[in-house]
């Protein structure tokens, strides 16, 4: 073997090496998702996005809930016979309202069991997912987020106050139209939440339940965390099983820059030599 060959073999190596390392990931993926739903007898569904940039010809890319998101999901749910309950992994930044809402709807009108995980957020959209749920599994750390309607860079909510605030005659065309259209949004998805939560709650609790949470009285990052989801009348536990912990571990951030974060994975006391 001459010097080139052995220098074009290791780059047919190191080219398919990343390949490779992700038909495994993929594989263990599969495999625990199957141990589990044997486990808990019922259909685990993940849906995983990881917020952190991935290079894409310099631009960065980010993942969120999308058509595609709901396409697979209603039909994951649609193969899922009545009587089997539904668990469903979330650990979303949220996305687009349209997608969440068919997956909400979609989960609230399952006559089984319905149980959402979330093991580290499930914000805007991943919470109106959760939302539909019978049971909300959080970490202790865990956190959910504001339904408050976003148009474009601006929420809605502030864009009505803005407008209130000031002589309408002052205002431009279109400033008006987008407080025509932030309104119409609240409006929106305040009967949608008030529809869902109904269904687990007293309407008159599932009403004032569905204004907090779309009001915009938070920023739209605001983290409800497990003790004021619970004062908010939510279904939460923290019961969250460890394989769960080990799916997420099977979803790991892009490699393509240095780990900010590192630890030795022993528990103090067991180090060795202690």
């Amino acid at each position: 073997m001459t010097f080139f060959d052995f220098f074009w073999m290791l780059i047919l190596i190191f080219s398919f090496t990343p390949l490779i390392k992700q038909r495994m990931i993929e594989a263990a993926r599969v495999k625990l998702l199957h141990e589990m739903q044997k486990k808990r007898k019922s259909r685990i569904i993940a849906m995983i996005h990881r917020q952190e940039a991935i290079s894409l010809l310099g631009i960065p890319f980010f993942r969120y809930i999308d058509i595609e998101d709901s396409e697979q999901v209603l039909r994951a749910i649609r193969m899922t016979p009545d009587d089997v309950p539904i668990d469903m992994i979330i650990h979303t930044p949220g996305g687009l309202v349209l997608a969440a809402e068919q997956i909400a709807m979609a989960l609230s009108k399952h006559p089984a069991k319905v149980t959402v995980f979330v093991p580290h957020y499930a914000m805007s959209g991943g919470t109106l997912i959760a939302l539909a749920a019978d049971e909300i599994v959080m970490d202790e750390n865990a956190v959910l987020g504001p339904l408050d309607p976003q148009l474009g860079e601006f929420p809605a909510a502030s864009i009505l106050k803005a407008v209130k605030r000031k002589d309408i005659n002052k205002v431009e065309d279109r400033t008006l139209i987008l407080a025509d259209v932030a309104e119409k949004a609240i409006k929106q998805v305040r009967e949608f939440l008030v529809g869902l939560l109904k269904k687990r709650m007293p309407l008159s609790e599932a009403k004032k339940l569905a204004r907090i949470l779309s009001e915009g009285r938070w920023t739209h990052d605001y983290p409800i965390n497990f003790e004021e989801a619970k004062s908010l009348g939510l279904p939460v536990s923290t019961d969250m099983p460890p394989e769960i912990y080990a799916l997420m571990r099977l979803y790991p951030q892009s490699p393509q820059k240095r780990p900010s974060v590192q630890y030795v994975p022993i528990p103090r006391g067991k180090e060795e030599g202690q």
